[in-house]
């Protein structure tokens, strides 16, 4: 990787999109620190440290804008959690269905419903994240006025579209994806806080077993990511147009990890929901909704288990979303290719569903294990609530990482093949 940024460093037109993708990337953390109007600064002080599953969750995904109450205070997620639904809701919707298959022209108008829907859920987040903060007795927005209100509403609104705006950005004019680079920001800058609170603790001996840890986790994430099963294709000779097709071989790659980390998203998003609705209902505990929230409380055995069964589940409903066995045994039967030993069509089908079935039951064990593992070491160590850096973080961090690198290197080669194309038509 370091060997990759420095020969992309040298091509100048890779250093342009690597200093626009720095400065992108700096301008949304500056936008972390922007407090909005009304807010009491000085009772804001200690939020996000009281082990309160719902500001740590989003106090990781926001870069801590959420604790701050910033102009970013929502992030991200709107975008992510419209990006999600548009997806499934592809899958149920003939229209849409026909939309993603028009092409770059369908893909635009997707991305335009996308957008609007994020609008939609903006200020639909913002007023429940107003609502949470004043049910919450905490006093950061008492004695806010009515207009004190739209003007919150309205500038969490325009930050979400902001830091989605600036995502696009990056996509297109810098080096990676952006929306993913934004969050990958958002939870490394989380990492100093914590390792310097370890190192005021004293406990030396429990940073350096979990540096091990962390370790042996990215090296298992980065295992299963890049771990893919493939599936030999064979092409027979045909006759196309005037020219006859030579056939040949090639592979089917399906990946063990193809849902990515969207499966840990939506079961956290869902077990969370029980614990908003105690805090509106004026969280007490003795109330059904209060104990309700108790029961999925993060790291209790109850919440650990429904945690990972979802994951599980989610993972395969995931998959299925994003890789149709039929359409693919359709499109491989009509450009002459076939699987060697089964034969086309229904056959084929099958045996592709099998073989994802399969892959796909280990790659939702190890997203239930990542998700899961690191509330158990930190019980054991005796961390409480203090590891901001959860295996959904990490899971993020490393597979960003990787996708980065992985363009850069193509942007290399495309570089270095149009170069030896120069040198060619010089000499000839």
């Amino acid at each position: 990787m370091i060997k990759a940024l420095g020969n992309a460093w040298s091509v100048p037109d890779l250093r342009r999109k690597l200093l626009f993708t720095a400065v992108i990337i700096a301008l949304y953390r500056l936008g972390c620190f922007v407090p909005l109007p009304g807010v009491n600064r000085e009772v804001l002080e200690g939020i996000g440290e009281d082990g309160n599953a719902i500001t740590g969750l989003f106090g990781v995904f926001t870069g801590g804008a959420f604790n701050n109450l910033s102009v970013f205070a929502l992030g991200i997620m709107p975008y992510i959690t419209a990006s999600i639904v548009m997806q499934l809701l592809t899958v149920a919707i003939p229209r849409l269905q026909d939309l993603s298959k028009e092409g770059e022209t369908g893909q635009q108008k997707i991305t335009q419903y996308t957008r609007f829907f994020t609008l939609g859920l903006a200020l639909i987040q913002s007023l429940a994240m107003i609502v949470y903060f004043r049910s919450g007795g905490t006093g950061v927005l008492n004695g806010t006025t009515i207009l004190d209100t739209y003007l919150i509403v309205i500038t969490l609104t325009a930050g979400t579209m902001l830091i989605m705006w600036l995502g696009e950005l990056i996509s297109q004019r810098g080096l990676g994806n952006g929306i993913s680079l934004i969050i990958s920001a958002a939870i490394l800058s989380q990492a100093p806080s914590a390792i310097s609170s370890l190192i005021e603790s004293g406990n030396v001996l429990t940073l350096v077993i979990l540096a091990v840890i962390a370790l042996f986790i990215v090296a298992g994430i980065v295992f299963v990511n890049e771990g893919q099963r493939r599936i030999p294709i064979t092409y027979a000779k045909r006759q196309v147009g005037r020219r006859m097709s030579q056939g040949g071989t090639t592979y089917l790659p399906l990946k063990v990890n193809m849902a990515g980390v969207i499966p840990i998203i939506f079961a956290s998003s869902l077990l969370i929901f029980p614990i908003i609705l105690a805090q509106f209902a004026g969280n007490d505990a003795d109330s059904i909704l209060g104990r309700v929230a108790a029961f999925f409380t993060p790291g209790n055995a109850p919440y650990l288990i429904l945690f990972g069964i979802l994951i599980v589940m989610f993972t395969y409903f995931y998959t299925a979303v994003q890789f149709n066995p039929i359409e693919h045994a359709d499109n491989l039967k009509k450009s002459g290719g076939y699987i060697p030993g089964i034969r086309p069509g229904q056959p084929t089908a099958i045996y592709l569903n099998t073989v994802l079935t399969r892959i796909t039951l280990f790659g939702a064990l190890f997203l239930a294990a990542v998700a899961v593992v690191p509330y158990f070491i930190s019980g054991a160590l005796g961390l409480g609530q203090q590891i901001f850096l959860g295996g959904t973080s990490v899971l993020i961090v490393v597979g960003v990482s990787l996708d980065t690198v992985r363009q850069l290197e193509s942007q290399l080669m495309m570089r270095n093949y149009e170069g030896f194309l120069k040198r060619r038509q010089q000499q000839r």
